[in-house]
């Protein structure tokens, strides 16, 4: 039987990249000291019917469960965030620094890059709207990128801010009420051709020419980032940064500064994305809980092609990934097999990774099994005993030891 279309199994191999990932991702996260939450895989719908946007809304793993509730699967973690703080909010200082590391679901056509299960970080503030707080965000989102050895060479994070098009729309004497279906033509400006995009703005009474123009404003004429570009400034992160006015974000609760990183090989291949939702936590409270908040998730999907498809990334993976067993016990003569059980269970508690053959095996293949499970050590049991053969399998050297001194020698290395 086949897996379900979209969705992964992962074995060993795939669960110990998986495990390196988000065990980077989460000390990273702590170190700008963000706490980690979590919350339900199932919501209800109208969670997401709020402010989420069209597009999601048609990716819905959706069904209505046998206590007759609209539910489906959380394709996105800001509502559950927007939900969990406006229920407590009194109880927390300001700022929330959260980070979560979690599964979602879309119910859309598995491509390269995308699936219908796929996991995310979410790192958010929730409480301060300065432009310090969305540099911090920034700032994390890099470092996330950077512990795995990428440098600026290898990804861009492209800003704007949606405001900026609400002017735009004013300006041109467009209803305001618009800007979302306006945004969306923008998202996909580079996607589409230009008779379609030139076919969508006509409702707007706009000319692809105009947009065009907007876009090629000078980076230094652009008002409102001053503040933030002295922020990333003083972080040494300028010159991961451009400032992007195609760059919206296609989900409806941003209001304010927006931005992606991408992938510079590929420079369509955007690997996070985030920006600043100021009034979610009150649409979704109804009014009684009111703070700013802003954040941005990185998906492990696209972020793995990319680790594992440059050179330098791929090698320390595979360095990383090298998590020998600590020590495989020999049992050179089986009658010595009940003091190696007793041996492996004093190492084990001593923080020692130890395996051994469950069966009577030839000391040949024994050792077979320790170079198959990486084991540095080979701990050889048999008629020494209480002594002991200790070899450094990579160095094929050995010393003996008493059982004693075993424990000690193993933590120390």
């Amino acid at each position: 039987m086949q897996r379900l279309p979209g969705f992964r199994d992962f074995y060993p191999e795939e669960f110990a990249f998986r495990n390196y990932l988000f065990d980077n991702w989460r000390r990273v996260a702590r170190s700008f000291g963000f706490v980690e939450y979590d919350g339900p895989t199932l919501e209800p719908t109208e969670l997401y019917k709020k402010k989420s946007g069209e597009e999601l809304k048609t990716q819905l793993f959706r069904f209505v469960d046998q206590g007759n509730r609209d539910v489906c699967m959380r394709p996105e973690m800001t509502p559950t965030l927007a939900r969990l703080v406006a229920a407590r909010a009194r109880e927390y200082r300001k700022p929330i620094k959260w980070f979560s590391i979690s599964p979602f679901f879309r119910f859309e056509k598995p491509q390269k890059g995308r699936l219908r299960e796929f996991y995310q970080i979410n790192c958010d503030i929730i409480g301060d709207d300065s432009p310090a707080a969305d540099a911090e965000l920034i700032g994390l989102a890099i470092a996330l990128h950077r512990v795995f050895g990428l440098t600026e060479t290898d990804f861009l994070v492209r800003i704007n801010n949606r405001n900026l098009w609400a002017e735009f729309l004013i300006k041109h004497q467009q209803p305001i009420e618009r800007l979302s279906e306006f945004l969306s033509i923008i998202d996909r400006l580079e996607r589409e051709k230009e008779e379609v995009t030139a076919g969508k703005l006509r409702s707007f009474q706009l000319d692809l020419a105009a947009v065009r123009e907007f876009l090629g404003t000078p980076p230094g004429s652009v008002p409102g980032f001053s503040e933030l570009f002295r922020e990333l400034q003083w972080r040494g992160l300028e010159g991961f940064v451009q400032l992007d006015l195609t760059i919206v974000r296609g989900l409806d609760y941003y209001t304010g500064l927006v931005f992606e990183i991408f992938d510079r090989e590929k420079e369509n291949r955007s690997l996070a994305g985030g920006g600043r939702y100021n009034n979610l936590i009150s649409t979704i409270s109804e009014g009684e809980t009111d703070l700013p908040a802003a954040g941005f998730a990185i998906g492990d999907v696209t972020f793995t092609k990319l680790l594992q498809g440059l050179d330098h990334t791929r090698q320390r993976i595979d360095y990383a990934l090298r998590t020998p067993c600590g020590a495989f016990i020999v049992i050179a003569d089986e009658m010595r097999r009940p003091e190696a059980l007793e041996l492996a269970q004093t190492l084990r508690r001593s923080g020692v990774i130890v395996d051994y053959s469950l069966q009577p095996t030839k000391v040949a293949r024994q050792f077979q099994q320790a170079g198959t499970v990486g084991a540095k050590y080979a701990v050889v049991i048999g008629q020494e005993w209480p002594q002991v053969r200790v070899k450094l399998l990579a160095e094929r050297t050995e010393q003996i030891l008493s059982k004693d001194d075993l424990s000690l020698f193993l933590g120390d290395n």
